[in-house]
């Protein structure tokens, strides 16, 4: 059976690589997001949102980082919009400025922002009657 093995058993940790085209600008953007950064060498940090994370490299391709996406499942989309807004993404970072929470036909309410390198987020929670 599909999924069914011993061999999820060991896992501690799933960290995506998510690339940066210019480092630092990123290493600031998800400082502004509220991410903790954890140094992991010269090119590599490991970013934290409470206990889930994902690596951010010193490196970038173009067509790899404009098709990249992450997603977060929040419990409330509103407190974090209501934080997340004032930070003025766009014009502190010249990313496109993030789209504010609209419910979507899939079941989901969802927020979109882009970070410095073309990466887009989903943030999101699930509608109301929807998995409740």
């Amino acid at each position: 059976m599909i999924g069914e093995s011993n061999l999820a058993a060991g896992v501690v940790a799933l960290r995506p690589f998510v690339p940066a085209k210019d480092f630092q600008t990123s290493r600031r953007f998800y400082d502004a997001l509220g991410f903790r950064e954890e140094p992991l060498g010269e090119d590599l940090v490991e970013l934290h949102l409470g206990a889930y994370s994902f690596l951010l490299q010193n490196y970038y391709v173009e067509d790899w980082a404009g098709n990249f996406m992450m997603h977060v499942l929040l419990d409330d989309l509103s407190a974090w919009w209501t934080q997340v807004e004032p930070l003025d993404l766009a014009k502190r970072f010249g990313v496109t400025a993030p789209t504010p929470p609209k419910p979507q036909p899939w079941g989901l309410t969802v927020a979109y922002v882009v970070d410095p390198s073309g990466v887009l987020w989903h943030f999101a929670q699930v509608l109301k009657g929807q998995g409740d």
